[in-house]
């Protein structure tokens, strides 16, 4: 039975990564997947997957105007799994399309992203991914100062942490530190 999962971490816990195994691993077994990100992460380029240790993948970039559940229902070849990138910037509107790809077409969706930005508080994609996923999972790493849970990050300008902007700022290690919540309150910079 097909089902929505939303795999969320902080960064560096590992997320892009892991959605480049799962879909080696379907298509090492002959089983087509696809392969989305958010057209907003431009940092390796317009839809691309790739994880900080130097894998990449080609995907289809998601707007948020985009109807994935026609784009999906239009494919000439249904594929085993939907695999999705930098899910917290998804739109309302993405989560419940790819909602109905699972429960319509019957077609596996998960969904890798942030939970929370550097304020603490959900993306939207985030937000409707825990209102809707069938199963939810916590990619898990460790804090930059001490070796507890990881659960938070900070936004740092200029080595300095700031709790305060604009919510999308495309980053990745000279932006952000994943922290745990005593040290998102009190960094050690």
């Amino acid at each position: 039975m097909a089902q929505l999962y939303f795999k969320y971490g902080t960064m560096n816990s590992g997320k892009s990564i892991e959605i480049l195994k799962v879909a080696h691993n379907y298509e090492e077994q002959g089983k087509p997947v696809l392969l989305m990100t958010s057209s907003l992460d431009t940092r390796a380029g317009v839809g691309t997957v790739a994880s900080r240790i130097g894998m990449h993948e080609t995907a289809v970039a998601i707007s948020d105007k985009m109807d994935v559940y026609a784009y999906v229902a239009n494919l000439a070849e249904q594929p085993y799994c939907v695999l999705i990138d930098e899910a917290q910037f998804l739109s309302k509107q993405n989560v419940y399309d790819f909602a109905r790809v699972v429960d319509e077409l019957g077609v596996p969706v998960m969904a890798f992203g942030l939970k929370n930005d550097f304020r603490n508080e959900l993306f939207e994609g985030s937000q409707y991914l825990l209102l809707l996923a069938d199963k939810i999972e916590e990619i898990k790493t460790i804090c930059w100062y001490c070796s507890k849970k990881a659960t938070m990050v900070i936004r740092t300008i200029d080595g300095k942490p700031v709790y305060e902007g604009e919510q999308l700022q495309i980053g990745g290690n000279e932006t952000y530190i994943p922290v745990c919540r005593k040290h998102y309150f009190k960094p050690e910079l």
